[in-house]
């Protein structure tokens, strides 16, 4: 492994960045990492009362979100209209802000200023699903992600694909025991990963339904390695609605803001599917003339420039 295993955690749309002297600017080039194994997961030994009361859970949950008119599903709402300076500001708070900080040893909530992270490297998404996930839904959440893929590929213009083994970006759908239990192939996805990961992945409390977790093995603000972990009690609209977002999050906008709406980088749960306006991020993260490791000060103008020709149809 070459460099520092650098973490970037975001959870529920937040984020935890590593300590700050793990992280410097980007360089031209970055490492590129190690063909990653095809892992299964084995089948775990399960209680079916414990089953039914995580997808009992979460049922209540999307039901509980959809009466209370969250998890929309329009990409461009006709009550949130988007302007050129809601896209600027969006982009500031979702990808130069994070939620949370590694400070004195401790992940602090907050808000913090942070470094503009994307990918270098092509994306390849591998999907690993548990034994407990039944093969119709594996088919069709292949399909799901693969067409995603394509889209995100598409609005980024950089390279997203799926593939059947050496992924970098890893996305698993696993039950409650598997996810317990995951810490021996999350070593072999992701050799050299940290304790700190695989306690937050085996360790996630309920109230939690998907993460992503990033990492730069150069230790800079190039991502080399990602792994999405997604419940597989969830009813499916709660899922893609996972898959919209951590898969998102994963390409590099870290943080949840309530200026970005109508958007999936919001705490609310408004909305269940990516949205014009985060389409617009997207663009805008991939952007040539915005680097890795740039901070607000630096990005700002070239931002509003960008946000100006996406919205006035100039090249």
């Amino acid at each position: 492994m070459a460099g520092v295993l650098a973490l970037s955690l975001l959870l529920l749309a937040g984020c935890l960045q590593g300590p700050e002297d793990t992280v410097a600017t980007a360089p031209e080039t970055s490492d590129v990492p190690p063909s990653r194994p095809a892992v299964s997961i084995a089948a775990r030994p399960v209680d079916p009362e414990a089953v039914a009361r995580v997808r009992s859970f979460f049922a209540a949950q999307e039901a509980q979100r959809l009466s209370n008119d969250l998890l929309r599903r329009e990409r461009m709402p006709g009550d949130l209209p988007i302007t050129e300076r809601l896209i600027e500001n969006a982009f500031v708070r979702v990808a130069l802000f994070d939620e949370h900080s590694f400070i004195g040893g401790r992940i602090v909530e907050g808000e913090f200023p942070s470094r503009l992270r994307r990918w270098q490297d092509p994306v390849q998404m591998q999907v690993t699903f548990g034994a407990s996930v039944p093969e119709p839904v594996q088919r069709a959440d292949r399909t799901f992600v693969s067409n995603y893929a394509r889209r995100l590929s598409g609005l980024t213009g950089h390279p997203v694909s799926l593939v059947e083994a050496g992924g970098n970006f890893h996305v698993l759908l696993l039950s409650e025991e598997e996810r317990r239990a995951i810490g021996p192939q999350l070593h072999q996805l992701v050799p050299g990963v940290d304790q700190v990961t695989l306690d937050l992945v085996q360790s996630l409390p309920l109230s939690v339904s998907c993460i992503v977790i990033a990492f730069s093995r150069s230790g800079t603000d190039i991502y080399s390695d990602a792994i999405a972990v997604i419940r597989a009690e969830l009813p499916d609209l709660s899922r893609r609605a996972c898959y919209y977002e951590e898969l998102a999050q994963g390409m590099g906008l870290p943080n949840d803001s309530p200026v970005a709406r109508p958007s999936l980088f919001n705490d609310s749960a408004e909305f269940a599917v990516l949205t014009a306006l985060d389409e617009y991020l997207l663009r805008i993260l991939y952007d040539p003339r915005l680097r890795p490791g740039m901070r607000e000060a630096e990005a700002r103008p070239i931002i509003r420039r960008i946000v100006n020709e996406l919205m006035t149809g100039e090249s």
